[in-house]
């Protein structure tokens, strides 16, 4: 008997699953990996704009995934966002001034007309834009002011953390470090943790304190940035960063290139995603979950080839 189109299960999709990190006060965490991995997905999931079907996001030592509407908008003003896209992200019917100012009238930030003008000047100012500015919609501005603008928004309402989604990837090379730089001094200045999703591992470098790698919706490495760069060990970091330009044309980095296709999301296995495409693969990773084991301090690995450690319970680390 054929069954109709009603008959169906839906496909189930799990996009993130079972990732697990914390984020320090004052830290910036880079999260890497290829396009499709969930990285967005992870930091959309942290603030809500994805609802997450389980787990725990821990903020001040709350879940907020148990917060209701009321409660969810007053934490958001210490969780920003910035986009990827700065050509999207701003609504082309403002003007700079209504968008900068719009999150001080939602959380009602400055009561006074003169008020918000006043803290739309000064923020505008902080990113490197001006008075003038304000009376201008976004066409009229390049894409990395328009970026500027985006990072802004973000910071009128005091934040702790901001998820910064590829934030540069669709800027001019000279104009991204101009970004990177202003990110750095902001957080410098203001006390900001940034969790900074991007797939330039050389950017990510630059900005981040730790790095995690992600691999279809699986965390496979953390570590520190310095750890990462000079030493990975999971065989899928080892080939992202064999394949990431060096400045010093002195040194030389063999390029370890992968076989066979990232795979999907909806038929993965239950032993190691990376498993067809894992020059190190052994039978037993097919069919074995392989788990975050700690290598060396703070450096953690889902890889039982190189951990020697099969099964087990994966290391607890919560958002922030």
């Amino acid at each position: 008997m054929r069954s109709s189109f009603f008959d169906r299960k839906p496909t189930v999709l799990r996009a993130v699953d079972g990732v697990s990190f914390d984020i320090a006060p004052g830290e910036t965490l880079g999260l890497v990996g290829e396009s499709g991995c969930g990285k967005s997905t992870t930091g959309r999931t942290i603030l809500r704009l994805d609802e997450p079907t389980s787990g725990e996001i821990v903020f001040g030592g709350l879940d907020i995934r148990k917060f209701d509407r009321h409660e969810l908008r007053a934490v958001r003003r210490e969780l920003q966002i910035v986009f990827q896209d700065p050509y999207s992200s701003l609504d082309p019917r403002k003007t700079v001034g209504s968008i900068v100012s719009e999150p001080l009238i939602i959380h009602k930030l400055e009561p006074s007309r003169s008020a918000r003008e006043d803290r739309v000047v000064d923020l505008l100012q902080t990113v490197g834009l001006s008075r003038d500015h304000i009376g201008r919609y976004p066409h009229e501005f390049s894409g990395g002011q328009r970026q500027r603008i985006g990072i802004a928004r973000a910071l009128a309402v005091s934040p702790k953390l901001i998820i910064c989604d590829e934030p540069v990837s669709a800027l001019d090379v000279s104009v991204q470090a101009q970004v990177i730089n202003l990110l750095q001094d902001l957080q410098e200045k203001f006390a900001l943790t940034y969790l900074f999703i991007a797939h330039d591992l050389s950017v990510v470098e630059h900005i981040s304190n730790r790095v995690a790698v992600m691999y279809l919706g699986k965390i496979v490495e953390i570590a520190s940035a310095r750890d990462l760069y000079t030493k990975p060990t999971h065989p899928y970091a080892e080939a992202l960063l064999s394949a990431a330009p060096v400045p010093d044309p002195k040194v030389k980095r063999e390029r370890i290139v992968l076989s066979g296709d990232v795979g999907s999301l909806t038929s993965v296995a239950d032993g190691c995603r990376f498993y067809h495409r894992c020059p190190l693969r052994q039978p037993s990773c097919a069919i074995s979950e392989q788990v975050l084991t700690e290598v060396s301090p703070g450096h953690f690995v889902a890889c039982q080839v190189r951990t020697g450690i099969t099964g087990g319970a994966e290391r607890n680390i919560k958002n922030y």
